[in-house]
């Protein structure tokens, strides 16, 4: 759905898009999944790799998230290409994230939650040779483990707010709280509010529209990001197979532009296999995910 989602997370995935949406959901959810999203071959590249595994249950959620990000910035000129190749600073992170997640409902319809949190994570700034032949496609895949990272730890936290009123939903989740550094990397702190439209309880045709907005830009290796993001399900055959599809702009820095599908299908009563793609943005990006989760 573009990542249009604070407002609707309520499955265990809402212990990292909005802590609060845990009191919504299902009596037990538990999802494990897997994710990726690649820039094009040119320069700048960025490549990221996330893999989660996640369990709730109102009022507990426990979760675990691996991330990787690695970015080549653009090249500095005057590199010698007679040398072997053009210097470039290479950026890393890699984290490792537990958390706990605690909701609370504080009257009805009116949900708080936070998820707390120990990151481990190593980051690292090195410059490295980019080959002639290879290209940055090449550098990436040589930084897939980079050394010299020194590995810390970090508390954090995720707060965030629900509330829903019949077919509406309102949500809002700080992300970061502490913003914690690694490495001379820093975890941005990230804020986001996000609106949902659910007509299927409305009455009315079984499709749910939801839009989210990050109040304020933060800085990525890859550039400032302030994201804008629409999406929009519906579900048919009782339920079977679930379609969504949506877009995000970027309205700052390199005002990237992506859209993205995906589905769910039901493969029996409470197990099902979510998927989606992602295309598009200033530098071609492309991306994937599938997940496997059980819900009742």
């Amino acid at each position: 759905m573009g990542g249009a989602f604070v407002a609707l997370a309520d499955d265990s995935s809402a212990t990292w898009w909005n802590p609060a949406g845990l009191a919504a959901g299902p009596f037990f959810d538990l999802a494990l999944g897997r994710a990726a999203a690649d820039t094009g071959d040119g320069v700048p590249a960025h490549r990221v790799r996330a893999t989660w595994l996640s369990a709730g249950t109102p009022p507990l959620g426990l979760s675990y998230y691996r991330l990787r990000i690695i970015d080549i910035p653009t090249a500095p000129d005057g590199g010698d290409r007679e040398d072997g190749g053009v210097v470039v600073p290479l950026r890393a992170l890699s984290a490792s994230q537990y958390g706990v997640t605690l909701v609370q409902t504080l009257f009805s319809g009116v949900h708080v939650g936070t998820t707390l949190k120990y990151v481990r994570a190593s980051g690292l700034i090195d410059e490295r040779a980019m080959p002639e032949a290879g290209g940055p496609s090449q550098l990436l895949d040589q930084a897939a483990a980079p050394d010299g990272g020194e590995t810390e730890g970090a508390f954090d936290l995720d707060v965030g707010i629900l509330a829903v009123h019949g077919p509406v939903r309102l949500g809002a989740v700080v992300r970061n709280v502490r913003e914690p550094e690694f490495g001379g990397l820093r975890l941005p702190r990230a804020v986001r509010v996000g609106a949902a439209f659910a007509g299927s309880e409305a009455g009315r045709v079984p499709v749910t529209v939801a839009v989210d907005v990050d109040l304020r830009a933060y800085q990525m290796a890859s550039g400032d990001r302030q994201v804008v993001a629409v999406g929009g399900e519906g579900w048919l055959f009782g339920r079977r197979l679930g379609i969504r599809a949506g877009a995000r702009f970027n309205v700052v820095g390199a005002e990237e532009r992506v859209v993205t599908t995906g589905a769910s299908v039901a493969v029996r009563t409470g197990l099902y296999v979510d998927a989606h793609v992602a295309r598009g943005g200033a530098d071609e990006e492309r991306g994937w995910g599938l997940a496997a989760r059980v819900s009742f």
